[in-house]
């Protein structure tokens, strides 16, 4: 049995090397430092998530277990949320955006969390 996440990790993974990439070599001379680092933020937690996400689709081709589904969803939503409100916060965005960002950090963590829970389980 296959699982979405272990074809959704890599590609995540590799929207953030380029992100990463973007960020230094298009965005260095446009943002300030500050907005270069926000940048370079959103990409680095995209990468963790896509590794995440890696891991969540083996684990889940190994044993599978709704907890998986579970931890890959909250985990993939989580990322966007929060890589994409600080990306966005980078470029400029409206500063609301801030209010939203921990709604994604707490849905990575959850993922994170019930990847736990769910391999601890076994």
């Amino acid at each position: 049995m296959r699982s979405i996440f272990l074809v959704l990790g890599p590609v995540v993974c590799a929207v953030a090397v380029l992100a990463g990439a973007f960020g230094a070599h298009g965005l260095r001379a446009r943002l300030d430092p500050r907005g270069l680092e926000l940048w370079e933020t959103a990409a680095r937690y995209f990468m963790y998530s896509g590794l995440g996400l890696t891991l969540i689709g083996l684990a889940a081709t190994q044993n599978p277990r709704p907890g998986y589904d579970w931890a890959g969803w909250l985990l993939l939503v989580g990322a966007l949320v929060f890589c994409d409100t600080v990306a966005w916060l980078a470029l400029g965005g409206p500063r609301w955006l801030g209010a939203i960002t921990p709604l994604g950090g707490v849905l990575m963590v959850a993922g994170f969390l019930t990847f736990a829970w769910t391999a601890w389980r076994l």
